[in-house]
Formats: structure tokens, C-alpha cells, sequence
């Protein structure tokens, strides 16, 4: 099997759990990142649902490509599909990404279906805050996954001042 690549956007970026050869940024062009999935399980629950980052249709996101050799294929992708596909919100693709290294390549990822009952939507700032808030999951407090993500875009250069907003926020709440 050959080596391949995996588009991280979220916490991916910072915890991606997986074994891979290289991370590098990258560019994804044609889905743009944003708070628009309802998080049932890892930030938040079903009654008391949280918010995690998914790809929407349009625009662009920068994000880390990780490549992964083609021996843990198997291994690799069984794992993202139990952690990313608990709730069937996204779709498996494989979408072309321009690496910052040079190049373009295929990568795994993972766009939100809007068609599924968790997808959010473009939500107001302060509708996403008080969302985020007080939500907690299996995998932590929401805050923290937040507040992970915009620290890691800080360290890779990305500009997004709704992360930033709420993140300000999350990390002074009043």
C-alpha cells in the first residue's frame, strides 16, 4: 500500500492520535472550517449538545497535512472513522490539498453533511459562546477544545478572529 495523506482542521491539528512520517500546513481549497456541528459525544451531549469545528462547502482552510505510511493505512483510518464518525456527521473524502512544502496531493478528510440532524450552521459569535460554555463530552470540557484549537492556530500563523473572539471569551469568561 502506498503512503497518503490526512487533512487535519480541528483538533486533528493538535492531537492528531495517529503514527504518520511528516506533518506539514496545508491548504484546502472549496471548505472553509467553522463551528457548525453539534457535538453529541466528545464536547458535549445529545441533550446538552457542545460545538466542534467541521468542514462546510465554500471558501478555503488552511489546517496540517500528516502522511501517513501506507503500511498504517488500515490501522489509521479504522481509528479516525471511530473517532470521527461516532455520529455519521461527516463525509469521508478525498479532497486535493496544496501542501506549503510545495505540491498538491490527495488527502483524507472529513466534511460535514449537512443533511445530518447535528449540523449547526453558520451560528451568531454569541449563540456559538454560550453553546461552548458549559458544554462537556467524552473527551473533555468544550472550552478546552476551543481554546486548543485557537492556541495551535497562533502557533502556525492562522488568522480566524471568531476563534479568537470566543476564545478571549472562553478563557475570561465574566
Amino acid at each position: 500500500m502506498s503512503d497518503f495523506w490526512v487533512f487535519g482542521y480541528g483538533s486533528l491539528m493538535w492531537n492528531p492520535g495517529f503514527e504518520f512520517i511528516k506533518a506539514e500546513p496545508a491548504l484546502l481549497r472549496g471548505a472553509h472550517r467553522a463551528l457548525c456541528v453539534y457535538s453529541w459525544v466528545h464536547r458535549g451531549t445529545q441533550s446538552s449538545p457542545g460545538l466542534v469545528f467541521g468542514l462546510d462547502r465554500g471558501g478555503a482552510c488552511r489546517g496540517m497535512a500528516y502522511l501517513v505510511a501506507g503500511k498504517h493505512r488500515d490501522k489509521t483510518v479504522s481509528y479516525l472513522r471511530a473517532r470521527e464518525q461516532v455520529t455519521m456527521v461527516y463525509l469521508e473524502k478525498w479532497r486535493k490539498i496544496s501542501l506549503q512544502s510545495g505540491g498538491t496531493a490527495a488527502a483524507l478528510t472529513y466534511m460535514v453533511d449537512r443533511n445530518h440532524p447535528q449540523y449547526a450552521g453558520a451560528l451568531p459569535l454569541q449563540t456559538q459562546l454560550d453553546i461552548v460554555l458549559n458544554a462537556i463530552g467524552q473527551s473533555g470540557r468544550n472550552p478546552e477544545y476551543v481554546l486548543n484549537t485557537a492556541e495551535h492556530f497562533k502557533e502556525i500563523g492562522i488568522k480566524d478572529s471568531g476563534v479568537f473572539w470566543l476564545a478571549e471569551r472562553l478563557a475570561h469568561p465574566r
